[in-house]
C-alpha cells in the first residue's frame, strides 16, 4: 500500500471517529444538559467523558445486536 492511500485510509477513519464523537457530544447535551452544565461550572471532563463512553459503548453494543 503506498503512503498516499495509507494517509487517505488514516484521515477518513480520524474523520469517522471525529464525527462520531461530536454527534455523541450533541446527544449527551440534548439529553442529560444538567451533567454538562455541572461539568462546565466545576471545570472537570471526567463525567462527561465517562457518558460519552457509555453512550458510544450502547451505540456499538446495540449495532452488533442488530447484525
Amino acid at each position: 500500500m503506498r503512503l498516499a492511500q495509507w494517509s487517505v485510509s488514516l484521515f477518513g477513519t480520524l474523520a469517522v471517529v471525529a464525527a462520531l464523537i461530536a454527534g455523541a457530544t450533541i446527544w449527551l447535551l440534548l439529553t442529560d444538559p444538567v451533567t454538562v452544565a455541572e461539568t462546565v461550572n466545576q471545570g472537570e471532563v471526567t463525567p462527561v467523558v465517562l457518558q460519552l463512553a457509555g453512550l458510544l459503548y450502547e451505540a456499538l453494543r446495540g449495532l452488533l445486536k442488530y447484525l
